[in-house]
């Protein structure tokens, strides 16, 4: 049997934070798709390739491909036991692709953090990057302690580009309608658990990780 978690919510509900705790709490590889892409192109594989082409005609690339990647990733021994999905699937027809390609013993369990939409674009705009070495500060949460300079550095602090109030808006919005419907999708298969985001981060991490793989509630998806 193998465990495959899958962490869902929306852009600012702090995923990525929560993604790398978990893998290394659970012993599970942290496995992103845009990892994937960028090793992939990196190394010149014949999957960086393929998808190349499409990236260059200014298409998307086909979820056959992101899966072909993602499964010579899973094939690898360090998965052997599991892993945690990040960043996919985005939409249905890409998680059934996903549910096609599972194997009948795999559990699946999806992790939903539920964050305010006031809370979520608080928590983006108000984040600030290290140019130098890209560690990331907040303006009210984790402010630095010398006016934008990294404390980890000292190198400047900058706003993202895609850290604008403009930005995330487009962003949470295409986040709705793509992305949003698998919760339904995955509760009706008994899959899903939410978890509310909008606490410590500490304790988000406690919940996620006690409910990472409970009793299966429903069937395989």
């Amino acid at each position: 049997m193998t465990r495959v978690l899958i962490l869902f919510g929306p852009p600012g509900a702090g995923k990525g934070t929560q993604a790398s705790r978990l893998s290394a709490a659970l012993a599970l590889p942290h496995v992103s798709t845009g990892d994937l892409f960028r090793e992939n192109r990196a190394k010149g594989t014949p999957l960086g390739k393929k998808a190349q082409t499409f990236m260059d005609a200014g298409q998307l690339v086909p979820d056959d491909v992101v899966l072909d990647m993602l499964f010579d990733r899973t094939s690898k021994s360090d998965c052997r036991e599991g892993y945690l999905l990040d960043g996919f699937p985005r939409t249905i027809p890409q998680a059934e692709a996903l549910s096609k390609r599972l194997a009948a013993t795999d559990r699946v369990s999806v992790l939903n953090l539920i964050v305010p939409d006031d809370v979520l674009l608080e928590r983006i705009t108000g984040r600030r990057s290290c140019k130098a070495c890209s560690n990331v500060h907040h303006v009210r949460t984790a402010p630095p302690k010398a006016p934008g300079r990294c404390d980890k550095c000292g190198g400047e602090l900058v706003q993202r580009t895609d850290d604008t109030t403009e930005v995330f808006g487009k962003r949470l919005s295409v986040y709705r309608q793509q992305t949003q419907p698998l919760e339904g999708w995955y509760g009706r298969a008994g899959n899903l658990v939410n978890v509310d985001g909008n606490r410590a981060p500490d304790v988000v991490f406690e919940e996620l990780r006690q409910k990472a793989f409970p009793e299966q509630r429903g069937g395989r998806v």
